[in-house]
C-alpha cells in the first residue's frame, strides 16, 4: 500500500521508475547471451526481496525477472555509480512508474539511503531512514539549499531503488 503525504504537507516530489524500453530487448535474448552481458534471468521466490526498478514494486513469486548491472548515477566525477537492479518481465507492458507525493509500495518494508545530489552530480547530503518514515525525510533533502534531486537506495542489500525529483 503507498503511503501518502498528510494533506497539511506541500505536494513537492516525484517518484519515477525507469523506463522499460532499454529492457524490452533483454527479456529476448538466451542465458548465454545475457550471460555474455553481465545479466541473469531469475524467478522470484519469494514475494518480497525482488524489487523492480521499472514498477517500484515487488515481484511475485513465480515471475521472472532480469539481474542487471545498471549505470544508475551517469555523471563525470566522484559520484558516478553503478549497481545490480532487478526488472520484471511484466513491468514490459506497462508505462514508467510514477508516485506524486506519496510512497512507492516497495518502500515502506525496507531500510532506505537516501542521497541528496547537486545538478552536478555532487553530493550534499544523505540519511538512511525506515522506508515507511521516507516522506518527510525526501522533503527535507529537496528542500536543502543547491539539492537538485535524490537518488533512493535499499540500504540493507545497497541497490539503487530510484531517482526523486522536485514535483
Amino acid at each position: 500500500m503507498a503511503s501518502r503525504l498528510r494533506e497539511r504537507d506541500a505536494m513537492s516530489f516525484v517518484i519515477r521508475g525507469l523506463s522499460p524500453e532499454p529492457f524490452q530487448p533483454l527479456f529476448a535474448l538466451d542465458d548465454a547471451a545475457l550471460a555474455a552481458r553481465n545479466i541473469r534471468r531469475v524467478v522470484a521466490d519469494a514475494d518480497r526481496g525482488f524489487p523492480c526498478r521499472v514498477t517500484l514494486q515487488d515481484a511475485r513469486q513465480g515471475e521472472t525477472l532480469l539481474l542487471l548491472p545498471f549505470l544508475h548515477h551517469d555523471v563525470s566525477g566522484p559520484y558516478r555509480a553503478s549497481g545490480p537492479i532487478y526488472v520484471r518481465e511484466v513491468a514490459l507492458s506497462g508505462g514508467v512508474a510514477e508516485f506524486r507525493d506519496e510512497l512507492p509500495p516497495s518502500f515502506p518494508r525496507r531500510l532506505l539511503s537516501l542521497r541528496a545530489y547537486d545538478a552536478e552530480g555532487q553530493m550534499r547530503d544523505a540519511d538512511v531512514v525506515e522506508g515507511v518514515d521516507a516522506a518527510p525525510h525526501l522533503q527535507r533533502l529537496l528542500d536543502l539549499p543547491g539539492v537538485a534531486y535524490l537518488h533512493v537506495h535499499n540500504a540493507r542489500p545497497g541497490c539503487y531503488a530510484c531517482r526523486v525529483d522536485p514535483a
